[in-house]
C-alpha cells in the first residue's frame, strides 16, 4: 500500500522535474538569446521573467479549475502546456514568438507548481505526507540538476568535430543557435509527464468534496485499509460541514492567519536570491572570475548539491518537523549571503572560496526553504477551498520569482554583485521572525486536523 502512494506521488512529482528543468534550462540560453536577438538588460529580464509572468498566470486559474474539475484533469492540462512549450521555442522565429512559447511553458509551471504538491498531499497518510510532498521539491532540484547536464552537453556538442560541418536545421538548432536545442529538449520529459497522468486516480478528498463519496472510498482503500479509509471519509464530511465556502472565508474567517503565513513565505522564499543563482549563475559565476564552459561547469556542481541536501529534507521533515528545518535553514542562508557580498565588495579573486559559500547557500536553501514551503502550502488551508487558497499563497511564490529574474539584471548592473547579494540577506530577517514566532508545527497530523487547529484558535 505504501508503495502504491510513492508510485502516485513520484508521478505527480514529475510536475516539479518539469518545475525545474524548465526553470533552470533557460540559464545556459540567456547569453546566445542576448547576442542573436541584441537584448539590452531590461529585454534580458524580460525574457527570463516572461515564463514567470505565463506561471502567474497558470496560478491564477489552476485553482479555481482544479477545484471545479478536479486536481488530475488540470495537471493534464499542464503537461501539454510544457509539452507545445518546448516544441514551439525550437522552431520560434522571432523574439516575440520564443516569448509567446516561454509564457505558454510557465502557464505549465504554474499549474504544476500548484497542483503537483497538493495532489501529494491530498493522497498521503498524515505520519508520511511531509516526507512524500517533499518528493516535489526533491524532482524540482533534479530537474534543474538534469538541465544544467543538458546545457552543458548540449554546448559540448555544438563545438564538436561530429557537427561542426553540418548544414540545414541540424546546424541551426544543434550549433549555430543551441539554444534552441536546449529549450526544445523539454519535449522528452513533457511527454512522459502526460503519458503517466493518465495512471494516476482523481484526488480521493476532492472526489469527498464533490460528493463522490464511494469513489473516494475505493481509491482510498488503495492505500489505506477500508477502517481508516471510512474515518477519512467521514473526517473530510465533518470539516466540510464547519466550513463556509468563497475565498473571502479564507482572508476573514478562522484561516486568515493561514493564508497571511502561507504568502508570506512563499514570498520570502523566493527573495532568498535562489532563482538569482538559478537563472544569473553563470553571469555571477564569470563575473568571479570563471570562464563560460567553467561557470556552466559551476552550475552543474550547484544542481548537485542542491539535489543531495533536499534528501536532508526528506529525511528530517517528518520526525524533526518542519519549523526546525526552516530555522536553521534561514540562518545558514542569511550568514552564507552576507559572506558572498564581502568576497565580491573586497573583490576576493578566489573562485574556491566563492564557490563554497554559493554551495553552502545552495545547500542551506535546499533543507529548509525549498521542500518545507511546498509542504506547507499543501496542507494548512480548508479543503473546500484548498485548490483556489492554494492558488493564492503559490501565485505569492511567482511574483517574488518574477521580481527576482526581472530585476536581478539591475540589481547587478546598479548594486553590484555585493548589494545584490546583501540585499537578500535583508530580506531574511522577517523570514526568521515569522518562521520563529508564528508558524505552527503541523508534522504527524491529518489535513483535517491542521484544519480543526485554525477553528479552534479562532474560537480561543
Amino acid at each position: 500500500m505504501k508503495n502504491n502512494v510513492t508510485f502516485l506521488a513520484l508521478i505527480a512529482a514529475l510536475g516539479g522535474f518539469l518545475f525545474g528543468y524548465d526553470t533552470a534550462i533557460i540559464s545556459g540560453t540567456i547569453g546566445f538569446v542576448k547576442t542573436q536577438f541584441d537584448l539590452n538588460t531590461v529585454m534580458e529580464g524580460w525574457y527570463v521573467s516572461s515564463a514567470l509572468v505565463g506561471t502567474i498566470l497558470g496560478v491564477l486559474v489552476a485553482g479555481v479549475l482544479s477545484d471545479k474539475f478536479g486536481r488530475k484533469n488540470i495537471l493534464i492540462l499542464s503537461g501539454l502546456f510544457f509539452a507545445l512549450s518546448a516544441i514551439g521555442c525550437a522552431i520560434s522565429g522571432s523574439f516575440n514568438e520564443l516569448v509567446v512559447y516561454r509564457l505558454l511553458g510557465g502557464m505549465g509551471v504554474g499549474v504544476a507548481s500548484m497542483l503537483s504538491p497538493l495532489y501529494i498531499s491530498e493522497i498521503a497518510p498524515a505520519k508520511n505526507r511531509g516526507r512524500l510532498v517533499a518528493l516535489y521539491q526533491l524532482a524540482i532540484t533534479l530537474g534543474i540538476l538534469v538541465a544544467y547536464f543538458t546545457n552543458a552537453y548540449l554546448l559540448s556538442l555544438s563545438n564538436s568535430e561530429s557537427l561542426i560541418d553540418s548544414t540545414g536545421m541540424t546546424n541551426k538548432i544543434f550549433v549555430s543557435q543551441v539554444w534552441r536545442a536546449m529549450l526544445g529538449s523539454e519535449t522528452i520529459p513533457a511527454i512522459i509527464f502526460l503519458l503517466l497522468l493518465f495512471v494516476i486516480p482523481k484526488s480521493p478528498r476532492w472526489l469527498a468534496m464533490k460528493g463522490k463519496k464511494e469513489q473516494a472510498k475505493n481509491t482510498l482503500l488503495r492505500f489505506v485499509n477500508e477502517e481508516e479509509a471510512d474515518n477519512e471519509i467521514k473526517n473530510v464530511e465533518g470539516v466540510l460541514a464547519k466550513e463556509s465556502g468563497g475565498i473571502k472565508a479564507v482572508f476573514s474567517g478562522p484561516f486568515k492567519l493561514a493564508m497571511t503565513i502561507g504568502i508570506l513565505l512563499a514570498l520570502l522564499s523566493q527573495v532568498t536570491g535562489i532563482n538569482a543563482i538559478i537563472y544569473y549563475g553563470p553571469k555571477i559565476l564569470e563575473e568571479g572570475g570563471l570562464q563560460l564552459g567553467d561557470a556552466l561547469g559551476g552550475q552543474v556542481v550547484i544542481g548537485i548539491v542542491n539535489v543531495l541536501f533536499t534528501f536532508i529534507a526528506l529525511w528530517k521533515i517528518d520526525n524533526l518537523g518542519r519549523r526546525p528545518l526552516l530555522i536553521y535553514g534561514v540562518i545558514g542562508i542569511m550568514a552564507s549571503l552576507i559572506m558572498i557580498g564581502l568576497l565580491f565588495y573586497f573583490e576576493v579573486n578566489n573562485t574556491y572560496l566563492l564557490m563554497t559559500f554559493i554551495l553552502t547557500f545552495i545547500a542551506c536553501f535546499a533543507f529548509s526553504f525549498g521542500p518545507v514551503v511546498w509542504v506547507l502550502l499543501s496542507e494548512i488551508y480548508p479543503l473546500k477551498i484548498r485548490g483556489a487558497a492554494m492558488s493564492v499563497a503559490t501565485m505569492a511564490v511567482w511574483v517574488g520569482t518574477t521580481f527576482v529574474g526581472q530585476m536581478t539584471p539591475w540589481f547587478l548592473e546598479n548594486l553590484k554583485a555585493h548589494g545584490t547579494f546583501w540585499l537578500f540577506a535583508v530580506c531574511m530577517i522577517p523570514a526568521l521572525y515569522l518562521t520563529i514566532k508564528v508558524i505552527p508545527e503541523t508534522k504527524g497530523k491529518t489535513l483535517e486536523e491542521i484544519e480543526n487547529y485554525w477553528l479552534a484558535k479562532k474560537k480561543n
